[in-house]
């Protein structure tokens, strides 16, 4: 009968050639020295250097349990990720990056942690980071004040990737695009907020090979998070969103045409070139096609709870007395 696993670690890499022998070893070490089933998940996200090579050679050499998952082509840290949990057997999940400015040492203190407040996630806060201030730490300033200001989960470090996770909690959630950085947001989406906490995490320069981030990642952070407030909001419910703006410009167009009715019919007043009875009609369009679209994506969200079996609650335990 086989072990248990209590403990997942899972590491995505891409062209992490010179760091990656050592990123097993150290997690190897932080793991070994602790009494709990573990298992470490390495996902090469299609690298183009000698990463995979090197970990293959690395895992030959032991018979500590690892599993090295190989993309065909680079899908995106997010889809390896994914990747690395749907892979994963343990009833809990750490993640962390795989250039070592993370410390595996912090692993179990954080998995400890996690268990002893009973959270479903706890997120490593980098508050001594070793990073560039104008191309690293103040966007990611500006991006995690913005993220909690609009998801509602507050947090000092949303771009942390060592985190812990229950598994139960964490496999509820399909992560896609790059959705990767909003991982509280989406739990947060299942579950209350009090089960999500946050503790100070070591984090080292990076020693080899260069940052696969950058300024440009503004953008598209941005434009991620509308998708996930959307996504928070009004998943079960989208006619709820489409259909409050097309309320609010129909109310508008209404009373925009109304005053133009008046003027034009009690006041007599030549309405045919005024600027606003094109915008009166052009608003009461607008409100037309977002009324149907929320129409449509409520059916569209039907079907989807409908034909993959999902409810829009969740149950998290039930007790009886049978």
């Amino acid at each position: 009968m086989s072990t248990k696993v209590e403990l997942s670690v899972v590491v995505p890499v891409f062209n992490e050639q010179e760091n990656i022998a050592l990123l097993i070893e150290r997690t190897l070490a932080a793991l070994s020295r602790e009494h709990l089933q573990w298992e470490l998940i390495i996902v090469d996200d299609g690298s183009t250097d000698d990463t995979a090579v090197v970990a293959r050679d690395c895992i030959a050499k032991c018979k500590d349990p690892i599993c090295l998952v190989e993309f065909q082509r680079n899908f995106g840290q997010t889809a390896a990720m994914q990747a690395g949990i749907d892979e994963a057997k343990g009833e809990f999940i750490a993640t962390l990056d795989g250039d070592l400015q993370n410390d595996p040492n912090d692993i179990v203190p954080m998995l400890n942690e996690l268990k002893s407040k009973d959270l479903d996630l706890l997120v490593g806060w980098r508050k001594n980071r070793k990073d560039a201030w104008i191309m690293r730490k103040v966007p990611s300033l500006i991006a995690n004040r913005l993220i909690g200001r609009v998801t509602g989960v507050k947090l000092h470090d949303y771009g942390c990737s060592l985190k812990v996770y229950r598994a139960s909690i964490i496999k509820q959630i399909t992560l896609f695009g790059e959705m990767h950085r909003y991982i509280p947001a989406w739990v947060a989406a299942i579950a209350p907020t009090s089960r999500i906490g946050e503790i100070e995490v070591t984090h080292h320069p990076r020693a080899h090979g260069k940052s696969k981030y950058g300024i440009s990642r503004s953008v598209r952070v941005i434009l991620d998070l509308l998708a996930v407030s959307f996504f928070m909001r009004y998943r079960a419910r989208p006619g709820h969103f489409f259909g409050g703006i097309g309320l609010l410009l129909g109310f508008l167009a209404a009373l925009v045409l109304g005053y133009l009715g008046w003027d034009k019919f009690v006041l007599g007043n030549d309405i045919g070139t005024r600027p606003m009875l094109i915008a009166g009609f052009m608003m009461m369009l607008s409100s037309l096609q977002f009324l149907t679209t929320g129409i449509l994506a409520e059916m569209t969200s039907r079907t989807y709870y409908e034909s993959s079996h999902r409810s829009h609650y969740i149950v998290r335990n039930k007790t009886s007395t049978e």
